[in-house]
């Protein structure tokens, strides 16, 4: 099976920014209310919002809304996929790329 290389590169693409980084490492602790993680950067509420949707598009946040707000989480499964494919890079196995004709 090959490994489809344009999609872990669009959730790295998507992580590899300093505000969603750290965005993503906030969510860590558990869901947040969208104000909250505003309240932390000195950034716009468009601003913001523009980071959540590249992080939900890419599959690693999860939005939830409540009312007027809305609230983030990890997607810890799809966490755990990019995890596994990075660990995948490192590691020789019969079936490596490198191995290939």
């Amino acid at each position: 099976m090959r490994t489809d290389y344009t999609k872990y590169a669009a959730v790295l693409k998507a992580i590899a920014e300093p505000t969603r980084l750290e965005i993503v490492d906030m969510l860590s602790c558990g869901e947040l209310c969208a104000c909250v993680i505003q309240e932390k950067f000195d950034i716009t509420q468009p601003t913001l919002s523009h980071h959540m949707k590249v992080l939900c598009d890419s599959g690693v946040v999860i939005p939830r809304r409540e009312g007027k707000w809305t609230h983030y989480s990890l997607h810890n499964g799809r966490l755990q996929e990019i995890r596994a494919f990075i660990d995948l890079l490192s590691v020789t196995e019969k079936n490596c790329i490198c191995k290939e004709k």
